[in-house]
């Protein structure tokens, strides 16, 4: 697949203009007119908890008019709050395009935007050697990672399909800084469940860049599959959570590393793209928009 990054600098003016800058509250309500206005899309709604009971999923499944095998799916993360970044036109754009996807916004049965105890043991590689797996920021449980991605190629994905009536050829995993940590971790240890794959704004800092060990033995994974990566960051991103107080560190440095290490391998094709004048919270709607309307403009391969 190819990346269109004709329109970035308008999705990001856009996106300056018409998004907040500051952090959504933690309780902050889950607000989506996509689900109660008429749009070119139809939505579904399924449930289901985690083997452990522990957590629960709401996921929306969004169809355009039609859908054949040769439709891009794109799974989204976050699903309550990815939902909310939705907007009528925008839906209806898509819906006219080359390629409109199915969209699966995977979520949690929570009236919350951010379910964050949920998301940061989903989202979370478990990390090697340590005593405890816990989040570095909030302490809460962290490293499930592939529990997840077991439940959403196993379970969730064969639901969808069968909701779908097809099997899709083309399917794109997006996520934004936890979920956007989860997608690089699925492309470097399981590269083979996506065709495609967003990154947006990676919390590549989480302990220490964990994630970056796990591309070792990637070319070696990779071995019939040819993915893509579209690693996004805003321009006003710090490095981490606490890079406001270390000026030192260079607020892209991570991103440009990941990218250096993953462009010289044959079967990935990668592309990085910095959104001017974004930071942290506005790059979710933003990066959701851009992987949309750039996956909505792809044709199927022969």
């Amino acid at each position: 697949m190819r990346w269109s990054i004709a329109s970035v600098l308008t999705f990001a003016l856009l996106a300056h203009v018409s998004l907040a800058v500051a952090k959504p509250s933690p309780d902050q309500l889950m607000d989506a007119p996509v689900l109660r206005e008429p749009s070119a899309y139809r939505f579904n709604t399924l449930e289901l908890d985690s083997a452990d009971a522990a957590r629960h999923y709401r996921i929306w499944i969004g169809q355009p008019a039609s859908v054949t095998v040769d439709t891009p799916v794109a799974y989204l993360l976050d699903g309550n709050a990815a939902m909310a970044a939705l907007d009528i036109d925008g839906l209806n754009r898509l819906a006219k395009s080359p390629a409109p996807p199915v969209l699966v916004a995977v979520g949690y049965a929570t009236p919350l935007r951010i379910e964050r105890t949920a998301r940061t043991f989903d989202y979370t590689p478990n990390v090697a050697g340590a005593a405890q797996q816990r989040d570095p920021l909030t302490n809460v449980p962290s490293g499930g990672a592939d529990v997840f991605l077991d439940l959403l190629t196993h379970t969730i994905r064969p639901q969808i399909n069968q909701l779908l009536r097809v099997t899709p050829k083309r399917q794109l995993l997006w996520g934004h800084s936890y979920g956007g940590l989860l997608v690089l971790h699925t492309l470097l240890t399981r590269p083979e469940l996506f065709q495609a794959y967003a990154a947006a704004s990676p919390s590549l800092w989480w302990h220490n860049g964990v994630i970056d060990a796990e591309r070792v033995g990637l070319e070696r994974r990779l071995q019939g599959s040819r993915p893509t990566l579209l690693l996004m960051r805003g321009e006003l991103e710090p490095a981490s959570p606490v890079a406001a107080t270390q000026p030192q560190v260079a607020a892209d440095a991570a991103a440009k590393h990941v990218l250096a290490s993953l462009q010289n391998i044959g079967r990935l094709q990668t592309q990085y793209t910095v959104f001017p004048g974004l930071g942290h919270g506005p790059m979710l709607q933003a990066s959701l928009r851009y992987t949309l309307e750039s996956l909505s403009q792809q044709q199927p391969r022969p």
